[in-house]
């Protein structure tokens, strides 16, 4: 073992279910006029799991892929991150149970829960244990969310869908890989403006705990959605300035795949071309954590990342949380 003078992105992966649902499907449900949802939320379509898919089976099916596209041994994964709100049990945690189908007979593994931010947050504290003991890190970000939507609850129910996608990091003596900058965030004052109110320790299961207080419910949309233009924006910019660059320096830009006047308005904000953005909602909706690893996977399908590009990711989620990393290729 011996520590690393970065780290950098040498493998992605992706999975959704099978089952893709259309906007007409929900729209006929709730009421709604034909084309609501893609003119407010930029949505066509969603994936949505069906009765006998896990969460640790789609997060399987993505870490897979980012191994196997990586090239690197699974004996060599010394850590696997799991950032899920939607784990499959509330005790115990996922992510052994993942390194165990992805046969990671060498890995640490724990959960993260970080929301709509989790990715960001597991991959900089990956990028540190990558830096200090110089071995691989597998980073994972899945959620099932169809199975907490409120159907009858319009702000929620046209937004979330089911994907995971995957990341491997592994050490590079480039300074000029990894993590550059990054700027993490949270203003617990909006702690509840999306939440799912019963099943924790402080409500936990009981008699008078009515079935939809275990679904998520979005207390007033219009204020998330101000509150996380205005936090990714102010990550984007403190991680662009850590990292020593500018928004002209940014070559792709990939946005937590919240609502698509969110992020265009967060690219407003930080003068970034529209056409360098990232945008995968429109067919795979909000996964919450997974937008952005299922994103990168998507688009280095697409145009595979070359040397020398830098990534800005951003982020905000329940709780708040938040945050930004620019990336280098």
């Amino acid at each position: 073992m011996r520590s690393a003078r970065s780290s950098c992105l040498a493998g992605f992966g992706h999975a959704v279910p099978i089952r893709r649902v259309e906007n007409a499907e929900i729209e006929e449900r709730l009421g709604l006029e034909l084309g609501w949802i893609e003119r407010r939320t930029g949505i066509r379509a969603r994936h949505w799991a069906e009765p006998g898919d896990t969460l640790s089976g789609l997060a399987a099916k993505a870490g897979q892929a980012a191994i196997e596209n990586s090239g690197i041994a699974r004996d060599d994964v010394a850590l696997t991150l799991l950032a899920t709100s939607t784990p499959d049990h509330l005790l115990p945690p996922s992510a052994p149970l993942l390194a165990h189908r992805l046969g990671l007979a060498n890995s640490g593994a724990i959960d993260l829960a970080g929301a709509c931010s989790g990715f960001l947050y597991a991959l900089t504290l990956a990028d540190g244990f990558v830096r200090a003991q110089g071995r691989p890190v597998l980073v994972v970000a899945a959620n099932i969310l169809s199975r907490r939507i409120n159907p009858a609850e319009r702000a929620s129910a046209v937004l979330f869908a089911d994907a995971a996608g995957a990341v491997v990091l592994m050490p590079s003596q480039d300074p000029e890989t990894g993590l550059l900058g990054v700027d993490l965030a949270s203003d617990g004052s909006r702690y509840d403006l999306i939440s799912i109110p019963a099943g924790g320790s402080n409500r936990p299961f009981a008699a008078d705990v009515t079935p939809d207080e275990c679904l998520m419910t979005m207390r007033d949309g219009r204020e998330m959605f101000t509150q996380a233009v205005r936090m990714m924006s102010l990550c984007a910019n403190r991680a662009i300035a850590h990292a020593g660059l500018g928004a002209r320096d940014v070559s792709r830009f990939v946005p937590h795949q919240a609502n698509a006047r969110i992020f265009d308005a967060v690219c407003g904000n930080l003068g970034i071309d529209p056409e360098r953005t990232v945008r995968t909602i429109t067919n795979y909706g909000n996964s919450s954590a997974a937008t952005i690893p299922l994103s990168l996977s998507l688009a280095h399908q697409a145009a595979p990342f070359a040397s020398g590009e830098k990534l800005l990711l951003t982020a905000a989620g329940a709780g708040l949380t938040g945050g930004a990393c620019v990336i280098g290729m």
